[in-house]
């Protein structure tokens, strides 16, 4: 109604009416808690006025939203939301009685300010518009923040060319409200709405363990334990061969149940490979890495009867090795047979210690490593890939004895450098009586026949043995019989 009434003034204006001055706009506040507009102005040098009447101005159009009938008038609070959501242009104009109304002033905005997170580089932006610097000059610009309700403080002071401001390092789960406010010439100010936000984001792991890299049936076996704390569920998992160069992505695996599991068929078992499994944000970076894992190796060389063993130490848990565990798998399956210093990177092995366990065509040999002192509680395990030989199947047979009981070679068998699948052995004396028939590997004749010693001499013996590698082998000779008496 006051629009088409002023419409209305203008077009029916009088012929006597002497058009006043106009007032003079000097500033424009918003109140950040309320969104009320502040509207200041110099009261028009004209005489007889008897109101001022407020627009909104936008494109060179003024809206009138009110009259102040009073001609001291110099100030106006105005209830409006827009000025949360955008930047709003004012003007005033003066009324001299009867239906005069004087030019619009100049104009004058309220300052917009907005705040907007972003996540992925943990940053955030308030940004406004510029307020005019007529007709009192703007000399910078303040940034007043406050953190989770508490009281509004000055985070930053910035000069009039800039119209933003970047906060880094923010409080994570917490509320942010800024307002930014325009200092003017003469210690006037003129204030902004207030924008507000969350820092609400998706938790990261504070840790991850690497528990194993594992050799099991010609691949690496990966095991990872995260943070169950963590929102974030998915990891890219790198793998590097050798202690230089970069990771390089090879998985992009799942969380689930607070672990990753993955298989690295592709990885050569016989190189020392190293893993590490990073957590991946809604912004796809990488934010919390594991501690690095890598596989045992294990080398083996032959000396005579000693067979050397060599690995590379395992790297790293976040606890502590216990001990390096060497097994050996001589035809029922890998059994521990000896045990190694967290220190240690070698064991040497007699082959005569074992060869009588020896039942299969080759035997391997592996090395484990066990973790202690874990600081999330998990136990890790890793085991190297085994390394095979085949044994050399060795029959030493003797050519005397002296069974004359002085515990000094008072026993004759074939010395086997294996367990053979099957053994018969038969001594016999000249005339093919049998003296002794024995289908043990292990047991020995004592010289005698139907218990008594028989006379000194030479007797004969003829073999057959089915060794580990289904090899049968058949062999006769003679052994002299001397009591050495």
């Amino acid at each position: 109604m006051l629009f088409l009434s002023f419409f209305a003034l203008k077009i029916h204006a009088q012929i006597n009416c002497i058009v006043p001055e106009s007032p003079v706009l000097n500033l424009v506040s918003v109140e950040p808690e309320t969104g009320n507009t502040l509207i200041k102005w110099d009261l028009s040098p004209s005489a007889g006025i008897a109101a001022y009447v407020l627009y909104t101005y936008n494109n060179g159009v003024g809206i009138a939203f009110d009259t102040l009938w009073d001609a001291s008038a110099t100030s106006y609070v105005y209830s409006t939301p827009a000025s949360k959501y955008y930047s709003v242009s004012y003007v005033v104009a003066a009324h001299r009685l009867p239906n005069c109304i004087s030019p619009l002033s100049n104009h004058l905005n309220t300052i917009y300010t907005k705040a907007v997170i972003d996540t992925c580089n943990r940053r955030i932006t308030v940004s406004w518009n510029s307020y005019i610097s007529e007709p009192k000059k703007v000399t910078n610009y303040t940034i007043m923040g406050s953190i989770n309700g508490g009281i509004f403080s000055s985070f930053a002071e910035v000069s009039t060319n800039e119209v933003s401001y970047v906060l880094d390092n923010f409080n994570t789960d917490s509320d942010y409200c800024f307002f930014v406010i325009a200092n003017l010439e003469g210690g006037e100010s003129s204030k902004s709405n207030k924008a507000c936000l969350s820092t609400e984001m998706q938790r990261p792991p504070d840790w991850i363990n690497a528990d194993y890299a594992t050799v099991n049936d010609k691949v690496i076996e990966l095991s990872f334990t995260i943070d169950p704390n963590s929102e974030i569920s998915n990891f890219s998992l790198g793998r590097k061969t050798g202690s230089t160069g970069s990771f390089n992505e090879i998985a992009k695996p799942v969380s689930s149940n607070g672990k990753v599991k993955y298989i690295d068929s592709k990885a050569n078992i016989e190189s020392i490979n190293y893993f590490r499994l990073s957590a991946i944000n809604s912004c796809n970076k990488p934010i919390t890495a594991s501690n690095i894992a890598s596989n045992l190796v294990l080398k083996m060389h032959i000396d005579g009867n000693d067979i050397h063993l060599s690995w590379n130490r395992y790297a790293q848990w976040n606890g502590k090795i216990e001990s390096y565990r060497i097994e050996a798998n001589t035809g029922n399956g890998f059994e521990q047979i000896s045990e190694a210093a967290p220190t240690d990177t070698s064991y040497i092995i007699d082959y005569h210690n074992i060869m009588y366990d020896v039942s299969a065509k080759e035997v391997c040999f592996r090395v484990g490593a066990a973790e202690i002192s874990n600081p999330y509680g998990i136990t890790g395990a890793s085991m190297s890939q085994p390394e095979c030989t085949i044994p050399v199947e060795k029959i030493t047979v003797p050519d005397v004895f002296t069974p004359n009981n002085d515990l000094i070679n008072d026993l004759f068998r074939p010395v086997l450098s294996f367990t053979p699948l099957e053994y018969h052995l038969i001594i016999t004396d000249r005339q093919s009586k049998v003296l002794f028939d024995s289908r043990i590997f292990n047991e020995s004749w004592d010289g005698s026949a139907g218990g008594k010693p028989v006379p000194q001499g030479v007797y004969l013996w003829y073999l057959n043995v089915l060794t580990p590698s289904h090899t049968t082998i058949s062999k006769t000779g003679t052994i002299a019989v001397y009591f050495n008496r």
